[in-house]
């Protein structure tokens, strides 16, 4: 396994864990996020909903490291759901949020992607 293989499932495995946290307890994990509205019923069924997108792409990962293509497939399908996470925050009327929800999808969603990206990059064709 290359070291950008490795990294790969580095981060996978850092994906899989936050998605987990965010379905077993969605309002302590996206408090800091989302303040108050991660306590709310409602909102906790998305924050539930992004939990199971990132443990799904984290396991399609997981399962593709011996398959170069096949990851590289899965490493570019978390990039542009992370890059769909900040164009829906930015898209976000300013009142609709907490400033640190908007900043921090972001920033989060941009660095997951742009690490993601670069992650593709490297990896072996």
């Amino acid at each position: 396994m290359t070291t950008t293989t490795k990294l790969t499932a580095l981060v996978a495995v850092g994906r899989l864990a936050f998605g987990a946290g965010l379905i077993a307890a969605p309002a302590r994990v996206a408090a800091g996020w989302l303040g108050k509205d991660a306590a709310r019923p409602a909102a906790q069924v998305a924050i539930r909903g992004l939990g199971a997108r990132d443990v799904a792409l984290s396991a399609g990962a997981l399962t593709a490291l011996s398959d170069t293509d096949q990851l590289r497939r899965w490493v570019l399908a978390a990039a542009a759901c992370d890059l769909g996470d900040v164009a829906i925050a930015l898209a976000t009327p300013a009142d609709a949020l907490p400033a640190n929800a908007r900043w921090g999808t972001v920033a989060l969603g941009g660095g997951a992607a742009a690490a993601g990206l670069l992650l593709y990059a490297a990896l072996d064709r």
